[in-house]
């Protein structure tokens, strides 16, 4: 028996890679067009969350919103929850001139899975990548910051990797996959 679930969000690119990870779970995963209200918050599960009641409340089913962070250590965490718009007017390219010169450039991706059901609460799930950003963009595959940011352990920028092999390993894959975990296992009649 599948579930009908609900993800809020405007990006094509999120909605794919959800599809993908939820694919084969008892989970039907639908798309609500916007996630509505993105505050201004440093706290990307803050983001997530409010997002998500507010999505609930709109529509009255069981809904989930993905927010992403991308902190550089030697920007000072810079972007940090405000990737989104970051990525909008100075993009990946920006990043890297800000760069220029510096040593250190390890860096973490982070995804909050913010879900909200009949309680009306939010429910966050937190997935971290750690890595580095890339000396120049490489890859033509995924969005945003994914050609700069070199998975710990890998050689290649996620731009460069197989939805699969992104999938495998991402942030978002990791949030999503906890919270499927959790509300696969609430599908006993109890409350969300």
């Amino acid at each position: 028996m599948s579930s009908d679930l609900y993800f809020a969000t405007s990006n094509q690119h999120k909605y794919a890679e959800a599809k993908y990870i939820l694919r084969g779970s008892r989970i039907r995963l639908r798309r609500l067009p916007s996630k509505g209200t993105e505050i201004q918050s440093d706290d990307v599960s803050e983001v997530a969350a409010y997002a998500a009641s507010e999505a609930y409340a709109k529509h009255r089913l069981p809904v989930f919103v993905e927010d992403t962070m991308l902190s550089v250590k030697s920007l000072r965490g810079f972007p940090g929850a405000y990737a989104s718009y970051v990525n909008g007017t100075i993009g990946p390219e920006g990043v890297l001139r800000l760069l220029e010169g510096r040593g250190d450039r390890t860096a973490e991706f982070s995804s909050a899975v913010a879900f909200v059901g009949g309680r009306k609460i939010a429910k966050v799930f937190v997935g971290r990548l750690p890595g580095t950003i890339a000396m120049a963009p490489k890859g033509h595959r995924g969005f945003g910051f994914d050609p700069i940011f070199i998975p710990a352990g890998e050689r290649r920028t996620l731009a460069e990797m197989t939805l699969a092999e992104k999938c495998a390993i991402s942030h978002r894959s990791r949030a999503i996959r906890a919270f499927a975990s959790w509300y696969l296992a609430k599908q006993t009649g109890q409350p969300l």
